[in-house]
């Protein structure tokens, strides 16, 4: 397994050059792209719509193209997925990302094209390795095993007798991946694309917990609950009496600081490595490139154009929008992309604060709306302001304010949850049935929270403090924020604000 090791680092090693190249030029590389697109996919529904033939500059290209919403762009994607090809991009496009995001859907569908699976998605997964390998000399990544934690696939709900199939990102890239890069993880692809999440993680633990497992990828949240599974399955304290030579764990999805305590409880070990990368169902954006650093380099040759809104243009009708040339560092940024998958100047939902210009870097900063996304959950206010409605419906409860936040994985035998503190004018009836009603509700309109709470594997029912009018006024007076447009965030990943309202009940 050595000489296989050193020949495979050998290889990622090579693609160092050709990220130089993109920090070194990072500008002409990006407009360079800009064209290629364009000029893909000038024959599409799309570009004929915009007139692609005559876009000859980013200049030409932003007056052309208008910024597009989820909501604006899902006609393109949903046409695509009733069958009809060439709408967005020229190739055909067979597989489709599922996720909740940020739009009041249920669940949104984000086209992968063939040129998106690969020059974007897997190449981000090549790019992952590369910057690990250069950075440690001494891994021996290529002497184990990788476990991926993964989603589900289904069919088309709008096309069920095609070929083509919906799923979470991960899922679309664990099928579509390479017989080496197969052969390389674990657990087998079947149990990999299970979709009862109970049963899955029983088997995922039978199945990894006697590999050999050198690196783990995916999303806090399942990890932990695999882990704690395999810890009970094998009676051991923590995971490296399990897997010994496990030494790093690429992350995303959600922010990983409120985690970190708990994993170095799960994985004792100062030599433990965790490296996180910035990717979604919409592309592949970031990854961790320096060893003492948290900041993230964006990839620029992924087959994506950035562009960026500065915060204080979005409640604008007609926002200032600035090409990458133009971002400045410390700002906060709504991003804008246009991809190989056939997304056109598409506002994605997240907001970065650039760390640095040369080469350009970036810290995830938050979304363009309230949420909670701790778990992977990506509850928004839309999804929570229904399950209000519905549980005051149903329990003949008047509701004056609310605030939620999550609370965190305590230690390794604890349960996740979110935290609401709802005032209410008119109590409700029943306060369990109001619970249980806004638990259903968010269920219903939120696939992403739904998953989490099925069986109460990684989120538990939430808890709510059903408190007095008056208590969001009282703080904040005692913020000095009384008046005006000021008020108490709806969600919100941080448990800053829900902490302080308590402490004033």
């Amino acid at each position: 397994m050595e000489v296989v090791n050193t020949f495979m680092t050998w290889i990622f090693k090579n693609r160092i050059g050709q990220i130089e190249n993109f920090k070194t030029n990072p500008i002409e590389v990006q407009e360079k792209l800009l064209k290629e697109l364009v000029e893909k996919a000038e024959d599409t529904e799309f570009g004929k719509k915009y007139n692609f033939s005559k876009i000859l500059s980013y200049d030409d290209f932003a007056k052309q193209v208008p910024i597009h919403s989820y909501e604006q762009i899902t006609p393109y994607i949903e046409k695509t997925m009733k069958g009809t090809q060439n709408v967005l991009w020229p190739s055909d496009i067979i597989w489709f990302s599922k996720s909740s995001g940020t739009t009041s859907s249920r669940s949104k569908y984000i086209p992968v094209s063939e040129e998106s699976l690969e020059d974007c998605h897997f190449k981000g997964g090549k790019d992952m390795l590369s910057l690990y390998v250069n950075n440690y000399q001494d891994s021996k990544l290529f002497t184990g095993k990788s476990l991926s934690i993964g989603g589900s696939l289904s069919k088309n709900p709008f096309n069920g007798e095609s070929e083509s199939q919906v799923g979470d990102i991960s899922a679309v890239i664990m099928h579509n991946l390479p017989l080496w890069v197969q052969f390389a993880r674990t657990p087998s692809l079947d149990v990999a694309l299970m979709g009862e999440w109970e049963s899955k993680i029983e088997r995922m633990a039978n199945e990894v917990m006697d590999e050999n497992v050198v690196s783990i990828a995916g999303v806090p949240t399942w990890t932990i609950v695999l882990i704690q599974k395999i810890l009970e399955l094998k009676n051991a304290k923590n995971i490296l009496d399990v897997w010994p030579n496990l030494e790093v764990f690429f992350h995303g999805a959600v922010a990983f600081g409120p985690y970190r305590k708990l994993f170095r409880e799960l994985i004792p070990s100062s030599k433990m490595r965790y490296l996180e990368i910035y990717n979604a169902s919409e592309g592949f954006f970031g990854i961790q490139d320096q060893k003492e650093s948290e900041e993230l380099l964006l990839m620029l040759d992924y087959g994506i154009f950035y562009e960026f809104i500065p915060m204080e243009e979005m409640s604008k009708e007609s926002p200032n929008v600035l090409p990458l040339s133009a971002v400045e560092v410390g700002k906060n940024y709504a991003m804008v992309i246009t991809t190989n998958g056939g997304l056109w100047r598409y506002a994605i939902g997240d907001t970065v604060k650039f760390t640095n210009t040369s080469p350009y870097r970036i810290k995830i900063s938050g979304r363009t709306k309230h949420f909670i996304n701790a778990f992977g959950e990506e509850v928004i206010v839309e999804n929570a302001d229904k399950a209000i409605q519905a549980a005051a419906e149903a329990t003949n409860a008047t509701i004056t304010n609310y605030t939620a936040a999550p609370i965190y994985f305590g230690d390794s035998k604890s349960k996740a949850a979110h935290e609401w503190i709802i005032e209410f004018r008119q109590f409700p009836s029943d306060e369990q049935k109001f619970l249980e009603t806004l638990d259903a509700t968010l269920r219903e309109v939120n696939s992403d929270y739904d998953a989490k709470r099925y069986k109460d594997l990684a989120l538990i029912a939430p808890k709510i403090h059903f408190v007095h009018e008056g208590v969001f006024e009282k703080w904040l007076k005692s913020k000095g924020k009384l008046g005006g447009q000021n008020k108490v965030p709806r969600l919100s990943n941080s448990r800053e604000y829900i902490e302080e309202v308590l402490k004033l009940m």
